[in-house]
């Protein structure tokens, strides 16, 4: 399961107003991940957002990094790159690139989206194939991070879910996030407060059950995970913020 490290992380960052509005990334945010799985370091997970054009508008270039580290690597090497552009005024992806070597296990796909005429263009490099499939307004793995971040939660509830239709190889997926309330966390960084989600996923291999991820996200304007932890079927695991640059706004801090 250390092949799902960085799966997990962005599938879940892994909070509908545009950045303009709320101001809650901007370029040169860079956010690195610590992976635990038990009480072994396995490995690493960063974020980086720059700004970009496209069409003659605005957009963002997100690069995500996964890799495996110390003991895991030499049993499980993991070296992923999750790569994804969208514009700024609707956060909507056009391009996504998944470059994935999990234990010599390979994907390399390109999907180009034309969100107005409602599909997405899927090239697989490794197999050589094509494919054209129909979306509606959906995401990709990685931009579901920002889009979810941005959206407007100052009159969240306890139950209230964050719903979207994420984009993954051929298909559409509906990703939901169940808010479990506020939670003041102890991390590196000292004591965070923090809202607590629990988003939904598929029960069966890997996850012990369908609620089997809980996510922590900064009680902030800049609203990112500080914590992740999965319960899988063998053993958990937890990713930590462990280094942050070019946030939007301060980030709290509870001594």
């Amino acid at each position: 399961m250390k092949k799902f490290i960085l799966g997990i992380l962005l599938c879940t960052l892994t909070i509908s107003h545009a950045q303009k509005k709320d101001e809650v990334f901007k370029s040169g945010e860079w956010l690195k991940y610590r992976m635990h799985y038990g009480l072994i370091n396995a490995g690493f997970a960063t974020v980086a957002l720059e700004s970009t054009t496209e069409n003659n508008k605005e957009a963002y270039h997100v690069i995500g990094r996964g890799w495996t580290t110390g003991v895991t690597k030499l049993f499980f090497k993991v070296k992923d790159n999750y790569q994804t552009w969208f514009y700024k005024d609707d956060l909507k992806p056009y391009k996504f690139r998944r470059r994935v070597d999990e234990g010599g296990h390979i994907i390399s796909r390109d999907v180009y989206f034309d969100q107005d005429a409602k599909t997405a263009f899927v090239r697989d490099i490794k197999k050589k194939k094509e494919k054209t499939v129909t979306i509606d307004n959906v995401q990709d793995i990685l931009s579901s991070f920002y889009y979810l971040r941005s959206q407007d939660i100052n009159d969240i509830k306890v139950g209230d879910e964050l719903e979207l239709d994420m984009f993954l190889d051929y298909e559409t997926f509906g990703f939901k996030m169940k808010y479990l309330g506020e939670e003041v966390i102890k991390t590196k960084f000292g004591k965070i407060k923090s809202l607590k989600f629990r988003p939904s996923v598929q029960s069966g291999r890997i996850f012990k059950a369908q609620e089997s991820l809980t996510i922590w996200i900064t009680a902030d304007k800049n609203k990112i995970p500080i914590r992740i932890k999965a319960d899988l079927a063998v053993g958990s695991l937890k990713a930590d913020l462990d280094q942050f640059k070019g946030l939007a706004h301060p980030f709290n801090i509870i001594f």
